[in-house]
Order: structure tokens, then sequence, then C-alpha cells
């Protein structure tokens, strides 16, 4: 099992930054890719950003390509999300994800969830 634990959402007015960090526990040697998704009030949840935890090869959602960062500290176990020119619409829960497996944008792959964090962008 792992677990994963979501921090840094906030309210920040639109053009501001915030950073999302996900501190891993468990057996997350198992873990080969991880990645941030979010869920929009009456929307369903989307593909935001992943990496590769060994190799770190990353992944973006068109919509937030060049403004949104993903990195990782192996030694801490901990995934990040830089966000920078942040819009109204990126207004969301996001969620942190780990995949035992190779996929990186399908959500029904991702083996284990965080439990979210909560990101408000105000115009």
């Amino acid at each position: 099992q792992v677990q994963l634990v979501e921090s840094g959402g906030g309210l920040v007015q639109a053009g501001g930054s915030l950073r999302l960090s996900c501190a891993a526990s468990g057996r997350t040697a198992s873990m080969y890719v991880m990645g941030w998704f979010r869920q929009a009030p009456g929307k369903e949840r989307e593909f935001v950003a992943a990496v590769i935890w060994s190799g770190g090869s990353t992944y973006y959602a068109d919509s937030v390509q060049g403004r949104f960062t993903i990195s990782r500290d192996n030694a801490k176990n901990t995934l990040y999300l830089q966000m920078n020119s942040l819009k109204p619409e990126d207004t969301a829960v996001y969620y942190c994800a780990a995949d035992k497996g190779f996929s990186v944008r399908n959500q029904r792959e991702y083996d284990y969830w965080g439990q979210g964090t909560q990101v408000t962008v105000s115009s």
C-alpha cells in the first residue's frame, strides 16, 4: 500500500502562484508514475500532469502546459506541482495519485489516491 497526502492548496488571485506537495509513504518502491489530477465543481476529474518516478520524464495537459511544472524529490518521496499564472478556470480540488503500471493520463489505471486539496483562483 502507498499513502498519499497533499498539501499547499488555498485561495489565490488570478495571475498568482501556488505550489502543491504530495508526501508518499508505505511501499513507495512500487510506484512507477505519479500524477496530479483535478476536479472542478460539476465536472469530471481530469489529468493535469505526471512524472515517471525514476526517470523523470514529465507529461502535461494542454491546458496547463507552460504554466505548471511537476517535479519530484525521490529522497523525500515527495511530489510537487508548481502552478504559475493561475486562472479562475484552474479552480478545483487537486488530487495526487500513484500508478504501479505505465499509464500516464488514464486515471482509471492509477492505484493510489490522496484525499485532495482545494485550489481556488479568484478573478
